[in-house]
């Protein structure tokens, strides 16, 4: 029982060194100093936590050392997307009306040549393709 012991204060020391020595941008899910409580605390289950969860790995398992992520050094300005419609609300609004109006027109029309059958001079004189226009 006391090499059992040893391994697990082993696996304690081992995991708060790297704790310690580990750069901030590579800790994952919680602050260091939670990191460091959790393991004093619990040995056994916080260093296996923290081995598994709390250190980020490279691709190859290997430690790498990365540059400080850009959110922590300075806040990133966001550009504004170019502006494709250059018309005022009030413009917008406008060839909004127009557009219900002539597709209010058209029901109308296709209402009528359904009711005549087809066969109503008067609704096909009317026929164009902007029913807006007389």
């Amino acid at each position: 029982m006391p090499i059992l012991s040893l391994l697990i204060v082993a696996l304690m020391i081992g995991a708060l060194i790297d704790i310690i020595t580990r750069d901030d941008s590579q800790v994952k899910y919680l602050p260091k100093m939670v990191w460091i409580i959790i393991v004093i605390l619990l040995p056994l289950i916080g260093s296996i936590l923290w081995f598994t969860i709390g250190r980020e790995y490279g691709d190859s398992g290997i430690a790498i050392p990365r540059v400080r992520r850009a959110a922590r050094t300075a806040p990133t300005q966001v550009q504004p997307a170019p502006v494709s419609d250059t018309r005022t609300t009030e413009q917008q609004i406008a060839d909004l009306d127009r557009e219900i109006e002539e597709w209010r027109l058209r029901q109308e029309l296709e209402k009528r040549r359904r009711d005549a059958g087809g066969n109503d001079p008067a609704a096909d004189a009317g026929s164009n393709d902007d029913p807006a226009r007389p």
